[in-house]
């Protein structure tokens, strides 16, 4: 994580995927989201790597665990 990344709770990743928070919370169980941050007992996800898990296929966590490292250095750049 980088300085100035912005986290956002299941209500904003909601907010970006068009679905509701219950439904967030309903793709982290079957693992089909990017992992998420702890933050205290919340978990939060970055803005970034979920807005280029999107534009990549949204595919499953596992899949997205072995992309994002190259991914990260692109979103990185901009």
């Amino acid at each position: 994580m980088t300085p100035g990344t912005v986290l956002l709770d299941a209500g904003g990743v909601g907010l970006l995927l068009g679905v509701g928070r219950s439904s967030v919370y309903a793709l982290h169980a079957r693992e089909a989201l990017p992992a998420p941050i702890r933050v205290g007992r919340g978990k939060r996800w970055a803005r970034a790597e979920i807005e280029a898990w999107v534009l990549h296929g949204a595919p499953s966590r596992a899949v997205w665990a072995r992309l994002w490292p190259k991914v990260r250095k692109e979103v990185m750049r901009r």
